[in-house]
């Protein structure tokens, strides 16, 4: 952590911008007396990280949370299963107002049932113990760090503990997130986690959540961190053979400076399946990645830097830019249908391998002309 961590409190609190924490103290005197309002998980663990958050998680104890967000003035959302609230701010950020509870798993992999609770359940909840910090928010600012489960010195160890045995068995999904966090933020597994991970993968296939958490995977600044992650904990099944080294080599091309859409990262992960139509529905990809991927695959000219190029240099390092129709037409060819044959001759021979460069491709429409002007006499 931070070197100013022997002071947690005054650390996570001076992380955060100016705005919100005026905007929290303020939503504490709106809470009124015989209420408990706490900043809490990432905006919490980031800020002791050094980072300054910018998603706010505030759980809410002793009012309702959708009163609560109304009396902001804001716009605001409820959320009446859980009874949640999600305020939007000026700038566009959303804030979650979460009322504190408890929650039980009657079927592993499904929704669990919550139940009001205490700040402290609340925080007992979680998935990590580095997510279960909670900052106190009062009109006057903040109040002393709570910490407990132990988080503040899985934090110092940069480790990632399931704070129940059957924290993975009762939703797998914890596992993906946990490999984003660790790709995210330079984190290790706890070895309760790593004997956890046969639990969540008995469960992956009728756990919904952890399709939603691959998609977000794909979202990270470096996903194939993440998918390495999983791949060294032994859950390498939860994604496609290979899928590590391609998500891979398209975060050393964004180290490189050349920015990789979440798109081609999708449309990678695609690319080392066997059935990519199938994986596409099954994590709700959308057609977006596929026919990116079918682009790719393709002849069709490409922009240099676009997401089709990007990706042709990983799946077709040996691919060239074929010629197009104005080198045709420059090489002889009369303009109108002759185009269109020539190209697609072209096309004919790359497809059988039988040309390998535009060098070659030239001396192969040459030969096709002259063929041509032959057969003509």
């Amino acid at each position: 952590m931070d070197s100013t961590a022997q002071d947690p409190t005054g650390q996570a609190w001076q992380r955060l911008l100016v705005a919100d924490r005026r905007w929290l103290t303020d939503l504490a005197q709106r809470a009124g007396p015989g209420t408990r309002l706490a900043l809490v998980g990432g905006a919490v663990r980031d800020a002791l990280l050094g980072k300054t958050p910018l998603d706010l998680d505030v759980v809410v104890e002793g009012t309702d949370a959708g009163k609560l967000a109304a009396a902001t003035g804001l716009p605001f959302l409820v959320h009446p299963a859980f009874g949640n609230a999600t305020v939007t701010l000026p700038d566009g950020r959303h804030v979650d107002l979460v009322r504190a509870r408890r929650e039980t798993y009657p079927v592993p992999g499904g929704n669990p049932v919550p139940a009001p609770g205490t700040l402290a359940d609340d925080l007992r909840r979680r998935d990590f113990g580095l997510n279960a910090l909670a900052l106190p928010i009062g009109p006057d600012g903040p109040g002393p760090l709570l910490d407990e489960v132990n988080g503040l010195d899985d934090l110092r160890k940069r480790a990632l503990r399931p704070l129940h045995p059957r924290s993975l068995y009762e939703d797998a999904s914890r596992l993906v997130r946990g490999a984003r966090l660790a790709g995210r933020l330079d984190l290790s597994a706890h070895p309760e986690l790593l004997r956890q991970v046969p639990d969540a993968l008995e469960q992956a296939d009728t756990t919904p959540r952890l399709r939603a958490e691959l998609r977000l995977l794909l979202h990270e600044p470096r996903p194939g961190r993440a998918a390495r992650m999983l791949e060294a904990w032994g859950a390498a099944s939860l994604l496609p053979p290979g899928t590590a080294t391609r998500l891979e080599a398209l975060d050393a091309q964004q180290d490189a400076g050349q920015p990789v859409p979440a798109q081609a990262y999708a449309a990678a992960l695609l690319s080392a399946a066997p059935d990519p139509t199938a994986l596409a529905a099954r994590l709700g990809l959308g057609e977006k990645p596929g026919g990116l991927l079918a682009r790719a695959l393709s002849d069709t000219p490409t922009s240099p830097g676009s997401a089709e190029a990007v990706l042709r240099s990983l799946l077709r390092p040996d691919a060239y830019p074929p010629l197009s129709g104005r080198d045709v037409l420059a090489l002889g060819v009369p303009p109108g249908p002759a185009v269109g044959q020539a190209l697609a001759h072209l096309a004919t021979l790359r497809r059988a391998g039988q040309v390998h460069s535009p060098e070659e491709e030239r001396a192969a429409l040459r030969a096709y002309l002259q063929d041509a002007a032959t057969a003509q006499r």
